[in-house]
């Protein structure tokens, strides 16, 4: 019995740690669905995000606080009240939506610009590859020059938000560069 006392309060000693995380990418991407999906809620009813959520996700030793801020255009600009303190950036892509590639490949560039995300790791969770006219997710890093990049760690993620297939891959990365940043 003892034994176990001492294991559970060297447990309750060494709690999870707490990062941040951000969760951007254009309106109608998935975002909130992928929150959603993450923390085990139900994904029937999701209502564009006007403003923003924020979950927390024990995960790998981690407490993720994860911040999912709205796309729409108007208020994009209003991300970066958002960067300060970010462990890893999340950036979710409607692998459906063709004819919106070049909207947030720029929209992309500009966040990996920003002072305050330089270095922070980059997960693109390239969503909705359970629909049939999907790009694959090679395509999208290659249409988003992700392979260009140099100044943090990033990989793609094919996923699918609604199934919650490639999610926890997705963070299992996440998870493994924030470790190896700190």
């Amino acid at each position: 019995m003892q034994g176990l006392l001492a294991l559970l309060r060297k447990l309750k000693s060494t709690p999870d740690r707490e990062v941040r995380i951000l969760l951007l990418g254009l309106d109608n991407a998935g975002k909130t669905t992928i929150l959603k999906k993450l923390s085990s809620e139900d994904i029937s009813h999701i209502t564009p995000t006007q403003g923003f959520n924020i979950k927390s996700v024990q995960t790998a030793g981690f407490k993720l606080n994860v911040w999912d801020i709205g796309g729409q255009r108007k208020i994009r600009p209003y991300w970066r009240n958002y960067f300060e303190n970010t462990d890893a950036l999340l950036y979710v892509i409607d692998s459906s939506d063709k004819k919106r590639f070049e909207e947030t490949s720029v929209e992309l560039v500009e966040l990996l610009k920003e002072e305050k995300l330089r270095e922070v790791p980059l997960l693109v969770f390239a969503n909705k590859q359970d629909l049939y006219n999907s790009a694959p997710a090679s395509e999208i890093a290659e249409g988003l020059s992700l392979p260009a990049i140099r100044d943090r760690p990033w990989q793609i993620q094919a996923c699918s938000a609604t199934s919650g297939e490639g999610l926890k891959e997705g963070l299992d990365w996440t998870c493994k560069s924030i470790k190896s940043k700190k």
